[in-house]
């Protein structure tokens, strides 16, 4: 109950929530607009329909992660200003930009989107969409430019015990902000295609209604899908070798390895690790998986968290710079495990799916299969970023600056424990509200408006618009 750690965990809490939604929101805004596009291309309603439909679903996560994403500004005021004040001259950039451009770009064509149906071109109003995808990355990549200074600082100086940017050229070319922006686009569109499918066989084990619609909706997004997961593990690989040399205690957590391992390094499958004695209790372990995972080579060996202690202590002076072992440990296996079931599920939907043979649509166990893969990159994602977050640890800005130095002068423990059960209360409403429309939602089907239109006064009248 120490100030220190509510306050981490409140920043955790809200981070987290948040991202349920920003990979959702990017990775349905790619799914729509590719349905959109091909209904241009081919003329074919279904899709029209499709774009519609899910452009709904897309809505609501963007809402919800608009919210979200305001309750989270604010507990980083209110509870880091120490922290604002030292990188506030860097991050105060990248984070206008996303703000006054990215966002502002993101909004207004979805307004257009939303506002248009029928009203322009069909090739206009499906480029107003991918606008509105484009303005999501480009957010991202801001927010995430801000991420990787803390990840891996670069372009600044140290003036008057605050870090001054004088290098803008550098924060936007920073080896770690690349290898973040990839990963988190590749995860977004892996999360947007199995969301689709996902929710799509929910629709199709509960009812035959609409049975071509959300065949092609899940179709579509096992491609997605499928797409996606390969470029994660792409991204991942190309992340974790380089966090070998830039990060080198977190990458030695992941892995949970206390001493230098052997020439070539085994790969650690399953362990546990006893984190007040600093040793592993036990492991197995896979021979040279490590030196080829991390080298590409069956050669080459890992350095321990001990003698990386060592270092750190002789750079940075005496403190306890050993991340949660375990908490890292099973949250890179988890993330891993999950993207491969994302993958795995994605092959063989799309095999169990051929007009040939559809087996997937004829037996109800497999389309459970997929609709539970729903929540996989929830899991998958938050994994990740309890990775990248707490694998800095004790640092808010690695090497520069501690969390202990970041707190909040004023906060107390009274405080940081009101604002967290309010904020716990309020991401639970959130989250059981987002749940409970986008499942009315899919119970409605794609119909419904179109279906309602002349006898429910109630219908929006926008939603009345776009299908006479």
């Amino acid at each position: 109950m120490d100030i220190v750690t509510l306050a981490r965990f409140q920043f955790g809490m809200t981070t987290i929530f948040h991202f349920f939604f920003v990979p959702f929101s990017i990775g349905t805004a790619l799914a729509v607009a590719i349905m959109e596009t091909t209904y241009v291309v081919t003329k074919n309603e279904a899709y029209k329909k499709m774009a519609k439909f899910w452009g709904n679903i897309f809505l609501l996560s963007f809402a919800v992660g608009v919210v979200t994403g305001i309750i989270q500004e604010f507990q980083f005021g209110m509870n880091w200003s120490d922290y604002s004040r030292f990188v506030g001259d860097i991050f105060g950039a990248p984070l206008a930009i996303e703000a006054l451009l990215a966002f502002f770009m993101e909004s207004t064509f979805l307004g257009l989107w939303m506002f248009t149906w029928n009203k322009v071109s069909p090739k206009l109003h499906a480029v107003f969409f991918w606008l509105v995808f484009l303005g999501s990355m480009f957010s991202a990549f801001w927010i995430l430019a801000a991420n990787a200074f803390m990840q891996h600082p670069v372009g600044y100086e140290i003036v008057d015990g605050h870090a001054v940017m004088n290098d803008f050229s550098a924060l936007v070319t920073n080896p770690q902000l690349w290898y973040e922006f990839t990963h988190v686009i590749a995860a977004a569109i892996t999360m947007g295609g199995i969301v689709v499918a996902g929710l799509s066989a929910y629709r199709l084990i509960k009812t035959n209604k609409d049975f071509d619609f959300f065949k092609k909706s899940m179709k579509l997004g096992l491609v997605i899908s499928l797409v996606g997961s390969i470029a994660v593990m792409g991204a991942g690989d190309f992340q974790m070798k380089a966090l070998v040399e830039d990060q080198k205690m977190k990458f030695a957590a992941m892995e949970g390895i206390y001493e230098d391992t052997t020439d070539p390094a085994p790969w650690t499958l399953i362990a546990w690790a006893d984190e007040q004695e600093g040793k592993r209790i036990f492991g197995i372990e896979i021979p040279y998986m490590l030196s080829i995972l991390s080298y590409n080579s069956l050669e080459g060996s890992v350095q321990g968290m001990d003698s990386i202690q060592e270092e750190m202590v002789a750079e940075y002076g005496e403190d306890n710079y050993y991340p949660p072992v375990n908490l890292l440990f099973w949250s890179f296996r988890i993330m891993a495990g999950f993207g491969t079931l994302m993958l795995g599920v994605s092959v063989l939907g799309l095999w169990l799916s051929r007009e040939k043979n559809p087996l997937l649509f004829k037996h109800k166990w497999m389309l459970w299969i997929v609709a539970l893969t729903t929540v996989t990159p929830f899991i998958a994602n938050s994994a990740g970023w309890i990775i990248t977050e707490m694998g800095r640890q004790p640092w808010t800005v690695y090497g520069l600056f501690k969390t202990e130095d970041s707190i909040s002068p004023n906060v107390t423990v009274a405080s940081l424990l009101t604002s967290n059960i309010v904020y716990f209360i309020l991401f639970a409403g959130l989250g059981a509200v987002m749940v409970y429309l986008v499942l009315r939602e899919m119970d409605k089907g794609p119909n419904y408006i179109e279906e309602h239109a002349i006898e429910d006064d109630n219908v929006d009248p926008f939603a009345k618009e776009a299908f006479e």
